[in-house]
């Protein structure tokens, strides 16, 4: 049974867009926790692991294998690892936070907690009033709370990760194709009905991408083509951060697999070099 570790497609506004599994792939093997947020509601790092959890307990429970299929390492280290037990922020705080510009955050950060100010982009928004709010809603640094880590599931499974590699030109290649494939399909109509929805534009599914070079292209900001060629450079561009990190932040004994897939006699293979691992 497949469980989505995918930020983009927990939510439902954008199959398309976001490369949800098809019918078809559903109907090989159960799908679970795609398309199950709505996008006005943002899903964190702690509140999939939570449905992670509980999706994984069921799957073992019924005698079969959960198998998580995904590119968010922050989903996956925060549900094998766990998360800072950090309390709830106070709505007052936190209202008065993310309402106020990022340079007078990050100015009053400096002066409370200058460690974790030095360590964060001055154009970091959503991280700088992070640090702030915890600071000032907790009285500790993020910095202390993060050291602590509650509700891993990491030391209580059977692991056996395969993180998929391919040459990158492979990937880049196939990367532009997928995006025109979604610029001919529904891409567009789930970009109007998620406009017309007047979201916060901060929201993670506004931030999707694709989202903002299709809306640009429905405001008269960009032509067709220019979209198009925009929303494959910000493809490749997320591409090359992602494999960047599966390259270096999971543990070495995690076994990497540097081939295409493109078929299945290579979906076999790689299974099979899985297999020959256990």
């Amino acid at each position: 049974m497949i469980v989505n570790a995918d930020s983009a497609q927990i939510y439902g506004d954008l199959p398309t867009l976001s490369a949800a599994p098809t019918q078809k792939d559903r109907a090989r093997a159960e799908h679970r926790l795609y398309g199950v947020q709505d996008g006005a509601v943002p899903c964190s790092a702690a509140a999939w692991a939570a449905m992670a959890r509980a999706e994984i307990a069921d799957i073992h429970g019924s005698g079969r294998l959960p198998v998580l299929v995904g590119g968010t390492g922050l989903y996956l280290r925060t549900l094998l690892d766990g998360i800072a037990p950090v309390p709830e922020i106070d709505p007052e705080v936190r209202e008065r936070v993310r309402a106020a510009p990022v340079a007078e955050n990050l100015t009053e950060l400096q002066a409370l907690d200058p460690s974790v100010a030095d360590g964060l982009k001055p154009s970091d928004t959503t991280r700088v009033a992070r640090a702030l709010e915890v600071r000032l809603s907790t009285g500790r640094s993020l910095a202390e709370w993060q050291k602590e880590r509650v509700g891993g599931i990491g030391g209580d499974i059977a692991l056996s990760p395969l993180i998929l590699l391919p040459p990158r030109d492979w990937l880049y290649a196939r990367c532009d194709e997928r995006f025109g494939q979604m610029m001919e399909g529904s891409a567009v109509k789930e970009v109007e009905a998620l406009l017309a929805r007047n979201l916060d534009p901060n929201l993670p599914v506004m931030r999707a991408i694709g989202v903002a070079e299709i809306s640009a292209m429905l405001r008269g900001g960009m032509s067709r083509e220019e979209a198009i060629a925009a929303g494959k450079q910000a493809t490749r561009r997320y591409a090359k951060r992602q494999y960047t990190w599966f390259a270096h932040q999971p543990p070495p004994n995690w076994l990497r697999w540097l081939k295409p897939i493109a078929g299945e006699a290579e979906l076999v293979e790689a299974l099979s070099f899985l297999q020959r691992r256990d």
